[in-house]
């Protein structure tokens, strides 16, 4: 199966999974209000469950296709949480390695990814 392929089918995972999200956050946001990221959370925690329901339903039916699998995982569920993929890659990372390694990855990916936020928070105010 060629490159092309792959790219054209996480691309219109995206695309979909993009707009569930927006749909979540604007359902969240329209009955819970504006005071707690509930889309955010909702996004998060359904996006790792299905996450997890996609990887067992992929690995029962070996092979399967690459770019179901990428529509699917990176595209349509990369996009509606990169939460999905983060939680995947913890429990991978314990399930082969160990729960140190494991414990290190959780650590380092929520910590730095703040940390790069207000890094570029902060890189964002002194350039404008």
């Amino acid at each position: 199966m060629s490159g092309g392929v792959i790219w054209l089918a996480v691309a219109a995972g995206g695309a979909l999974g993009a707009m569930a999200r927006h749909g979540v956050s604007r359902l969240s946001l329209h009955m819970l209000g504006p005071n707690f990221p509930w889309g955010t959370l909702a996004a998060n925690i359904s996006g790792s469950f299905v996450m997890g329901l996609v990887i067992v339903w992929l690995s029962t039916r070996e092979p399967n296709s690459p770019a179901l699998r990428a529509f699917l995982t990176v595209g349509m569920l990369g996009a509606f949480t990169t939460f999905s993929t983060f939680s995947l890659d913890a429990i991978t990372i314990y399930r082969d390695r160990d729960m140190l390694v494991a414990g290190a990855y959780v650590f380092a990916s929520v910590l730095l990814s703040i940390f790069g936020l207000l890094s570029g928070i902060g890189l964002g105010r002194q350039l404008t």
